[in-house]
């Protein structure tokens, strides 16, 4: 398990493909129960906060209550991470997408607790939430925070950040917007920045930034910066026309 809040297994897709030809998932199937408290406060919370993904477009400003700015997170883990950065820009909309039921029970309760308003949830594969839910040009950022690595070669192919799906990722988002990947193995950072540098609609950011860039360290991070792993970030923009 990760703690971004992050859980290692519960991060998103590595290759696009077709509902006939199911893609390699970066997200390896894990099941956990939920503690009695937080199914209690899972019913209460996800009728009002959370969907599953599903084939339809999702209409942000209804579900929301708002217009505002809108950031997606691809693997939100346990939320430790999300719940911050909502609280530190209570002026954007903030979807968080995550498989692991219990880590997304662990956000839930906190999102009840502190009464957090500006978070939705989103339970399944954050390829399908892009192609389906979200329009072209809808997003002001995206944030990646500690996606699996798969360090051997032969599970490269289940990487997140592969150029179609960082491809679909530049088209979702608006001209300036921004995505925000965090690391902490050097040679998918490598990987990434090479990546990101070849799609051809985004630049490294030269501009201000419609969103904040300032990460909590979470138990993880701590746990990587403790064994000497160093964080490595990339941000790129979408180019301007």
């Amino acid at each position: 398990m990760r703690d971004n809040g992050r859980v290692n297994d519960a991060e998103q897709i590595a290759t696009r493909g077709s509902r006939l030809h199911p893609r390699v998932t970066s997200f390896r199937s894990r099941r956990g129960a939920l503690t009695e408290t937080q199914q209690q406060s899972w019913n209460r919370m996800w009728p009002q906060i959370g969907r599953d993904v599903g084939d339809e477009p999702v209409d942000v400003a209804a579900w929301f209550g708002r217009e505002a700015p809108l950031i997606i997170e691809i693997g939100s883990g346990t939320g430790t991470a999300t719940a911050a950065m909502a609280r530190a820009e209570p002026h954007v909309n903030l979807i968080a997408i995550e498989v692991y039921r219990p880590g997304l029970a662990q956000l839930v309760q906190q999102v009840e607790r502190e009464d957090i308003p500006n978070i939705r949830l989103l339970r399944g594969d954050a390829v399908d939430v892009l192609e389906n839910m979200l329009a072209p040009d809808s997003l002001t950022g995206v944030r990646v925070f500690f996606p699996d690595p798969w360090p051997k070669a032969r599970h490269h192919k289940r990487r997140l950040l592969q150029p179609p799906t960082v491809a679909l990722i530049a088209n979702r988002l608006q001209a300036g917007g921004v995505l925000h990947v965090a690391t902490d193995h050097a040679e998918y950072a490598e990987y990434i920045a090479s990546v990101g540098n070849a799609d051809p609609h985004l630049s490294a950011l030269d501009w201000d930034s419609p969103m904040t860039h300032e990460r909590p360290v979470t138990k993880f991070e701590s746990k990587a910066h403790r064994v000497g792993s160093s964080i490595t970030e990339l941000i790129w923009g979408k180019i301007r026309s």
